[in-house]
């Protein structure tokens, strides 16, 4: 065979080829914002850094109040993500793999949390979980149990704003994945479940990942709805942003100083995805 084809020339105009990938340069009216933008973002972060009391850090960190906050901090925000996973894994495939009535409402229902202020959910919490709640009326008469200012409530609440996050990630990987797996599955056999749990949720583990990783930075960085559902009660629901909030107004180093170990956390939680969330969702 002969010709451009053959010898790989290309067409007489067609011009270079360009790398996949490969960008030009930004015009300016595009480049100028897009820079403002991204100092607004850093800067109050560097300020953050170069205002921290690096001297007293130690000491700032080491106190049993901090130590007691973040440990409450990581055990709620623990606990709420896998709270998230038990519920969130099965809505997200119900929102991805079936189709009934109502379904678009239902996932706007669900990612309703992510645009809520966190206040009002911490306020709807009350409403339906307190004492004289719809539903913690009933489980404070029957069971005994109350949520509002304790732990359970910290939890609760953390959960109520980290699971849309769970949720939106493997929704977003279940319709990418291929459904004929599945189908081939349940052809061999297998039931639905069987197939979901040894087919489908291997494919989509790495969005699983994801999903979790992004809604235990949330859960750790609740504020509102944790404050107004649960209070702010040392050793019992007093989490670190909570810390934060209540050393602001009595300690500012105390606050920068918690407020560091928040900033280092969600960078090591961003390293760690390294945009995987994003693409596969």
């Amino acid at each position: 065979m002969t010709g451009p084809a053959a010898s790989g020339a290309r067409a007489p105009g067609s011009g270079p080829r360009r790398p996949r990938g490969a960008t030009r340069a930004a015009p300016a009216p595009l480049l100028v914002p897009a820079l403002a933008g991204l100092a607004f973002l850093l800067l109050p972060l560097v300020a953050l850094v170069v205002r921290a009391p690096w001297r007293s850090l130690p000491e700032q960190l080491t106190s049993p109040e901090v130590w007691q906050a973040l440990r409450l901090s990581l055990v709620c925000a623990t606990s709420a993500t896998a709270l998230s996973l038990v519920v969130g894994v099965p809505l997200a495939w119900l929102l991805a793999r079936t189709d009934f009535p109502g379904r678009g409402l239902v996932r706007a229902l669900v990612t309703l949390p992510l645009v809520l202020p966190p206040v009002v959910g911490g306020v709807a919490l009350l409403l339906a979980f307190g004492r004289n709640g719809v539903i913690g009326r009933w489980l404070d008469a029957w069971f005994g149990v109350t949520l509002p200012f304790t732990t359970a409530g910290v939890v609760l609440a953390e959960t109520f704003v980290a699971l849309p996050f769970l949720v939106v990630s493997v929704e977003g990987t279940l319709r990418a994945a291929d459904p004929r797996y599945e189908e081939a599955a349940t052809t061999l056999g297998a039931s639905r479940f069987t197939a979901f749990r040894r087919v489908t949720l291997p494919l989509i583990a790495p969005g699983v990942a994801a999903g979790s990783v992004l809604a235990w930075a949330r859960a750790l960085g609740e504020f509102g709805a944790t404050i107004t559902f649960a209070g702010n009660f040392p050793g019992r629901t007093q989490t670190m942003p909570l810390a934060v909030y209540l050393a602001l107004q009595n300690d500012p180093a105390a606050a920068i100083a918690l407020s560091l170990v928040l900033l280092a956390v969600s960078v090591a939680v961003l390293a760690g995805l390294r945009d995987r969330w994003m693409t596969t969702s």
